[in-house]
């Protein structure tokens, strides 16, 4: 099964975490899973969303970046 939300994400980012807080309470309520990438292992990752992290996308759609908007995603996944 495709996760249907994706976490870009890298070590060390405050709001990183932030949004893993808000995704992980969203998917769980909904029954949605969702993956987390490091950007720092793939370099074409970390040219295209270096300075957006965290960035989320919905069925791979770039939904949010910096900070994810729980309602917003609620919305995007119902």
């Amino acid at each position: 099964m495709t996760a249907r939300v994706t976490l870009y994400s890298k070590p060390g980012c405050h709001l990183c975490d932030d949004a893993r807080a808000v995704i992980e309470r969203v998917c769980a309520e909904l029954g949605t899973s969702y993956d987390e990438v490091d950007i720092t292992t793939r370099p074409e990752l970390m040219s295209a969303y270096g300075e957006q992290i965290p960035v989320t996308l919905v069925d791979g759609a770039q939904h949010d970046f910096w900070r994810v908007d729980e309602a917003r995603l609620r919305r995007a996944l119902s």
